[in-house]
C-alpha cells in the first residue's frame, strides 16, 4: 500500500500503458481519477478498478481546465499527476509528415504537459507537495529512424521534465519521467510500421532483454517513482527498455 490515499490524475489511462500504472496504483491503495478520450472504454476500464474517471482531450485547455474544477470540487486538491497520454504518427520520412499530423502530436505529447504545469502545478506549490510523473520514451534518448516528430516530442518532453523538476524543487514538488522502450500496447503496430512477424522481429533485435516492454513494467516503475520511497529522487529520467539505451 505504498500510495494508500494518495489522490493521482492518470492520462490516457483507459489502455496500454495508462492502465498498466491505474491497476498498479490501485493495489498499491491509490484513489484515481483515470482521464482519457475514449469514453466508453474508459468506462469500462474505470468500472472494473473501481475508480473515479473524467473524460478529457489533453490536447485542450478548456478539458484540462474542466478536469481541474472537477478534481478540486471533489478532491481539493491531486497528490500525483501522471503524464501518461500520448500518439504517434505513422512511420515515414520528415518531409512527408503533414501539418495536421504534426500538430496532433505535439498537442497531446507535448502540450498536455504544459497544460498540466499551467492548470495543477499552482496548487502544488501552494501545498508545498506533489508528484508529476511524465512518460516519455527512449525515443527521446536514442531516436528511431521515420518516427522524426514523435521522437522529437519525446526529447522536449525528457528536458521539460528536468527544467520542471528544477524550478519546482523548492515547492518540495518532484518531477521525474519513464523512458520505455516500445511495449506491449495500441500504439505497437504504428511504431513498427505494420504488425508483421519480419517487422516485430526487427523491433525486438534492437532490444537485449529480447521482449517489448509491458503495462506491467511500467505499472511498477511508475509506482516507486511516485511513492515516499522515492523522495529524493528529481529530475530523473528512467528507462524502461531492457537495455535498449545502452
Amino acid at each position: 500500500m505504498r500510495l494508500k490515499n494518495k489522490i493521482a490524475i492518470i492520462t490516457g489511462a483507459a489502455s496500454g500503458f495508462g492502465k498498466g500504472i491505474a491497476k498498479k496504483f490501485t493495489e498499491e491503495g491509490a484513489n484515481l481519477i483515470m482521464v482519457d478520450i475514449n469514453s466508453k472504454l474508459l468506462k469500462k476500464v474505470s468500472k472494473n478498478l473501481s475508480q473515479d474517471h473524467f473524460v478529457a482531450d489533453v490536447s485542450k485547455a478548456s478539458n484540462f481546465n474542466s478536469l481541474l474544477k472537477y478534481v478540486n470540487k471533489k478532491y481539493k486538491s491531486a497528490d500525483i499527476f501522471v503524464n501518461n497520454a500520448g500518439i504517434t504518427h505513422k512511420p515515414k520520412p520528415m518531409e512527408d509528415v503533414t501539418e495536421k499530423e504534426f500538430d496532433k502530436v505535439f498537442n497531446v505529447n507535448a502540450k498536455s504537459v504544459y497544460y498540466c504545469g499551467k492548470y495543477f502545478v499552482p496548487k502544488m506549490k501552494k501545498l508545498k507537495s506533489g508528484v508529476i510523473l511524465n512518460v516519455a520514451s527512449t525515443a527521446g534518448l536514442s531516436p528511431r529512424p521515420k518516427l522524426n516528430w514523435y521522437n522529437a516530442t519525446k526529447g522536449w518532453m525528457i528536458t521539460a521534465t528536468k527544467a520542471m523538476a528544477i524550478e519546482l524543487a523548492p515547492y518540495n514538488v518532484r518531477v521525474n519521467a519513464l523512458a520505455p522502450v516500445a511495449g506491449i500496447t495500441p500504439l505497437l503496430k504504428s511504431f513498427m510500421g505494420g504488425n508483421t512477424k519480419k517487422n516485430k522481429s526487427a523491433f525486438l533485435s534492437t532490444i537485449p532483454i529480447g521482449r517489448f516492454s509491458t503495462p506491467q513494467d511500467m505499472g511498477n516503475a511508475a509506482c516507486f517513482l511516485c511513492s515516499d520511497e522515492a523522495n529524493m529522487i528529481t529530475g530523473a529520467i528512467l528507462e524502461v527498455d531492457g537495455g535498449r539505451c545502452i
